[in-house]
């Protein structure tokens, strides 16, 4: 069984994804400095195959230390979020970048086989007014300090590594995540337009029309382990959108399903011309190359959280820790 490190095992994809590996049976090292509380792995902290190590990216002795034990890497770990790289842009990119870069670096020298590097599909910013859906081959125009961290991540990777070594990195860029994780998040748009509006609260909507991709936290993880076990001439060096083509939404488009669910909604919508992102995306490059389907839709989503928020499993919705800034 290969040994799998996932740093930022904690966090709202992390969580979801060391469950998936060990019940594929890998052996999983879990790396995370735990800045929203470690709940989300008490369940698997008795797992035989499971061993958590509480560090910051910025412990470069501790994670050499844990790269020594570990065959592949997944990197999750960073300050996650528009909001959350404004509040601290130099911790933004000691981590984001810097840190990243130096566990790169420490990968190869360590003779580390497989890397994912979970990067973002806000790196395309706005799509050009020619360009129906972007790809993997369409110009990057980041907009936040967030997305850019994760371009130039992107770029030491495709074009500063020496490639004759061992090591074989992949990109994911992943769409808009939501749905329930073992760390809950009310801060990203489905779940928080469902949580705002089965609570019964006006919702304020800005910019309806512009258009984002989204993917269920499941399918994000699900992709990172297909990724791992495919072979290394498709994936090595190699950059894949992560989620399904037909589920690109417009806000307003979200609002229409939720109201499916829940009748009576109160909705502000706020006029807003200018938004520097707004970008359909195409995800048939992952769909032809690796043959990956998602399995759920934002309706599925909409119904995990609903249900969460409705029957009471989250006592306080609103608490910071549900949140990633």
């Amino acid at each position: 069984m290969k040994k799998i490190l996932v740093t930022g095992a904690a966090g709202y994809v992390g969580s979801t994804l060391v469950r998936q590996l060990l019940e594929k049976n890998y052996n999983v090292v879990g790396y995370d400095n735990l800045s929203f509380g470690g709940e989300s792995l008490i369940s698997v902290l008795n797992h035989p195959n499971f061993k958590f190590v509480r560090g910051d990216l910025r412990n470069v002795d501790l994670l050499e230390k844990t790269l020594s034990e570990t065959d592949a890497v997944v990197h999750l770990a960073a300050i996650v979020g528009d909001p959350a790289c404004a509040k601290d842009p130099e911790l933004a990119i000691e981590v984001n970048l810097k840190s990243t870069i130096r566990l790169i670096n420490s990968s190869i020298n360590k003779n580390i086989d497989r890397f994912v590097f979970v990067s973002t599909c806000s790196n395309y910013g706005k799509m050009s007014e020619e360009e129906n859906y972007v790809c993997e081959k369409s110009i990057l125009a980041p907009v936040s300090l967030y997305a850019k961290s994760k371009v130039q991540v992107e770029e030491y990777i495709l074009n500063k590594i020496q490639r004759e070594s061992n090591f074989n990195p992949t990109i994911l860029r992943f769409a808009t995540a939501y749905g329930l994780s073992p760390r809950p998040r009310f801060d990203l748009t489905v779940n928080e337009f469902v949580k705002e509006l089965a609570l019964q609260r006006k919702l304020i909507v800005f910019g309806e029309q512009f258009w984002r991709p989204y993917c269920h936290v499941e399918d994000l993880a699900r992709a990172i382990i297909l990724v791992l076990n495919s072979e290394k001439e498709k994936v090595a060096y190699s950059v894949y959108n992560v989620g399904k083509t037909s589920e690109n939404y417009q806000k307003s488009m979200i609002i229409e399903e939720i109201n499916k669910f829940i009748a009576d909604l109160n909705i502000e919508y706020v006029k807003k011309d200018e938004d520097p992102r707004n970008y359909k995306v195409s995800f048939e490059k992952i769909n032809n190359h690796l043959d990956f389907k998602t399995t759920k839709t934002v309706p599925d989503g909409i119904d995990e959280i609903y249900n969460l928020i409705r029957q009471g499993f989250v006592i306080n919705p609103d608490d910071l820790k549900y949140r990633n800034s």
